[in-house]
């Protein structure tokens, strides 16, 4: 028989199996002997006393072998002559991909980028040498946003498709074993990169196609029917359907729909700043101790407030993470946070952002459908010329932005290209620096010692989701003019990470599937 029980265990005890089994036992009220096997499906900290403890969720095999399980999909040489553009090779675009597989469709994925090797060249390049190249950077290339930038797989979107079903495609694609019994999940920006080159490395062994540096820069359309596209200004790549899985970051793609008189919407999002602390505060903060037991991870956070009418929250927070450049063009400063999967940084950061809506962008209203992206590169624009023209990031002590006084000095950063002393208050836009004020206020009753002069704040995060949705119908996911065009992840405006992004990816190659057998 099989029983499925909580069990609560101390740090010291984590990693110790035969301790685990001990205190199955005597929940179960049996002898020890009798446990074959004690699985974890589920795995969390409570941290709300001043002992922290793990909440393991786990299925007890009480004289009884567990079965054996096989996670892994057998994923079949693809004969069929249909086929799908994908653009992009983030998570929408790679999983779409493998769903087509899959399905029995042909996939091409098309990326403006460079595949994950080759692409460090290019993030070094910003990091050290304040160069950015609009092709290949922290947001473009293979793997998308989510390959250097972290790699947390935590979604709330668990209605919209099979969350497990992901977790257990990146598992079998050279992720840990932990993303699947893990709360908050989190692969790391070191491991990343070899999961998704064995994506792509399933994706062409099963006859699909793959191809970087290969930039979409129009659209084939015929009597309201996409049937290609055109790569890099000349080359014509027809196609049964596409699959548009740009990211929230690839604006040519949005001025290129628009240019064709394709249906946009604008739509809400979220900007503001990176908040920066050193890790041990809040570990003292989270774990109630001024020294972390050393099988606890570094702890994180999740903050959330009202400040008139308008949410203010922390975002893609990364415990001991570091805080990088993630410009896509000349002239414009963009903040993201990354952890690898130690997560062994001495500091903490987070997006702290604003909700934003069409009342803000106002002053952007003649520029019609892309008056919220008009509204965030002007803050782009202005946070890089406050860090110097370059890459260098315009920075404030938390109680020094708060009091509105420029600070004589800067804590120490993770922020590779540097941060230099500005007036963010003064900086950042209106309907965004008062609320970020005030809720820091807020946090501090919420997180006491959260607010201090040794946290600082960064500018700018903006590109929490895109300011523009692409329409599609909500039952077969199509554009809602175009035929054959499915709008998919993020740049859609259909996601808000890697899982989400993903699932949405595979949604959209399941709709398009039945389009194509039509």
């Amino acid at each position: 028989m099989k029983k499925e029980i909580e069990l609560t265990i101390h740090p010291n005890f984590i990693e110790d199996y035969d301790f685990i089994k001990k205190t199955a036992a005597k929940n179960c009220k049996i002898d020890k002997s009798q446990i074959t096997a004690v699985q974890t499906i589920r795995r969390s900290i409570d941290a709300r006393s001043k002992s922290p403890q793990f909440k393991l969720r786990t299925i007890v095999y009480i004289n009884e072998a567990p079965p054996k399980i096989s996670e892994v999909i057998d994923f079949q040489l693809v004969k069929s002559n249909k086929k799908v553009i994908i653009v992009g090779s983030g998570p929408a675009g790679m999983f779409a991909a493998l769903r087509f597989i899959e399905l029995g469709i042909k996939p091409l994925v098309l990326e403006r980028g460079k595949d994950v090797q080759a692409r460090r060249h290019d993030l070094k390049a910003i990091q050290r040498d304040d160069i950015v190249n609009p092709d290949s950077n922290y947001c473009f290339g293979e793997g998308g946003a989510g390959t250097y930038s972290d790699g947390k797989l935590y979604t709330r979107s668990t209605k919209r498709g099979n969350v497990n079903r992901i977790l257990s495609l990146l598992k079998q694609h050279g992720a840990q074993d932990e993303i699947l019994i893990d709360a908050h999940p989190h692969i790391g920006s070191n491991r990343l990169p070899k999961v998704v080159m064995a994506i792509r490395q399933t994706i062409i062994d099963c006859n699909g196609d793959f191809r970087f540096n290969s930039k979409v820069t129009d659209l084939i359309i015929k009597s309201g029917k996409i049937i290609g596209v055109i790569v890099n200004e000349n080359e014509e790549v027809l196609a049964d359907a596409v699959i548009l899985a740009t990211g929230h970051s690839a604006r040519d793609i949005y001025y290129l729909l628009n240019s064709k008189k394709i249906k946009l919407e604008a739509k809400d999002f979220a900007m503001g700043v990176r908040i920066e602390h050193p890790q041990k505060i809040i570990d003292s903060i989270q774990y109630h101790s001024k020294e972390r037991h050393p099988n606890l991870p570094a702890s994180s956070y999740n903050l959330a407030c009202q400040v008139d009418d308008k949410g203010v929250y922390s975002f893609c927070m990364c415990p001991g993470g570091i805080v990088i450049p993630a410009s896509t063009a000349p002239g414009e400063l963009v903040l993201n946070g990354m952890s690898v999967s130690r997560r062994d940084s001495p500091f903490a950061n987070s997006g702290l952002v604003v909700t934003i809506s069409e009342k803000d962008w106002a002053k952007y209203n003649s520029s019609g459908v892309f008056a919220g992206l008009e509204f965030q590169k002007e803050f782009e624009r202005l946070a890089f010329e406050a860090g110097g023209n370059t890459q260098t990031a315009p920075a404030q002590r938390v109680t020094d932005f708060v009091n509105k006084r420029l600070s004589a000095s800067l804590p120490k950063t993770s922020y590779i290209p540097g941060t230099k002393s500005a007036p963010l208050h003064e900086i950042i836009p209106n309907p965004i620096v008062y609320r970020l004020q005030k809720s820091l206020k807020i946090f501090e009753k919420k997180m006491k010692g959260y607010y201090t002069s040794e946290a600082q704040i960064l500018a700018a995060e903006t590109r929490t989701s895109s300011p523009i949705r692409i329409p599609r119908d909500m039952d077969n996911l199509m554009h809602v003019e175009i035929s054959g065009l499915f709008p998919a992840g993020e740049g859609g405006g259909y996601a808000g990470g890697i899982i989400s992004a993903a699932v949405d990816g595979e949604r959209c190659a399941e709709s398009a599937a039945k389009y194509i057998s039509v």
